[in-house]
C-alpha cells in the first residue's frame, strides 16, 4: 500500500471505526480476494466489539501488499458514503515530493535520537513499526516483551522498543540508522521531518 494510501487509512481511522462494521460483507470480500488470511480473519473476530475488529483490520490493511487499498474501496459496497468519501480525501491528499523534503544535515543524522524524538515518531507510527525495529536489529521477542510491558498502549509499545534499540546500539543508534530502516519500510519521509522538528 503507497505511502498516500497508509496516511489516509491512519487520518480516518477513528471516524471508520464508528462507520464501517466489518462483521457483514467486508472482511468476506477481504478474504475472497486474497487480501485477508484465515489467520488475519480469525484476530479480527477475536475481537471484542465491532469497532476493535474494525481498528484491527485497519492495523492490517496497510501491511497487505499494493492492491489492498483498492480491495478495500470494493468491499464497502454496504457503505456507500464511506466509500465515496475515502474516494475524495484520496483525490485531495498530495503525497509529498521526495525533492520537497529538506535534507538532514550530517552532523544530526550521526547522533542518536532523543526521548521526546522517538516519542514523535511513536505519534506517527502505525503497525509497521514492528518490521522497523526488526530492521533495527530487534528480535522477535524484544518486540513480544515490549508489548506485554505495555499491554493497553500501542504508543509506549512503540517507545520501549526504540528504547531498547537505543540502548542497545549505544553510539551506533543513530538517526541515520532509524531513517533506513523507515525508508526499507517505505514509511513517508515527512514522518523523520516531523520527529527532528
Amino acid at each position: 500500500m503507497d505511502a498516500r494510501d497508509k496516511q489516509l487509512l491512519r487520518s480516518l481511522r477513528l471516524e471508520l471505526c464508528t462507520e464501517v462494521l466489518v462483521d457483514g460483507l467486508v472482511i468476506q470480500y477481504l478474504y475472497q480476494e486474497g487480501i485477508l488470511t484465515d489467520s488475519h480473519v480469525q484476530e479480527i473476530k477475536s475481537q471484542t466489539t465491532s469497532q476493535r475488529r474494525t481498528m484491527m483490520l485497519l492495523d492490517i490493511l496497510p501491511t497487505r501488499g499494493p492492491k489492498a487499498f483498492d480491495v478495500f474501496l470494493d468491499s464497502l459496497q454496504e457503505f456507500p458514503w464511506v466509500k465515496e468519501k475515502l474516494m475524495v480525501k484520496r483525490k485531495e491528499m498530495t503525497v509529498q515530493d521526495p525533492a520537497d523534503i529538506t535534507e538532514i544535515a550530517p552532523c544530526i543524522l550521526k547522533t542518536s535520537p532523543t526521548d521526546q524524538q522517538l516519542n514523535k515518531l511513536a505519534r506517527r507510527l502505525g503497525p509497521e513499526w514492528e518490521h522497523i525495529v526488526l530492521c533495527l536489529g530487534l528480535s522477535h521477542t524484544d518486540i513480544y516483551r515490549c508489548k506485554v510491558n505495555h499491554p493497553h498502549n500501542l504508543q509506549s509499545q512503540m517507545v520501549a522498543a526504540f528504547v531498547l534499540w537505543r540502548q542497545r546500539l549505544g553510539k551506533k543508534a543513530t538517526i541515520q540508522s532509524l531513517q533506513a530502516s523507515l525508508m526499507a519500510e517505505e514509511v513517508d519521509p515527512s514522518v523523520i521531518q516531523y520527529m527532528l522538528e
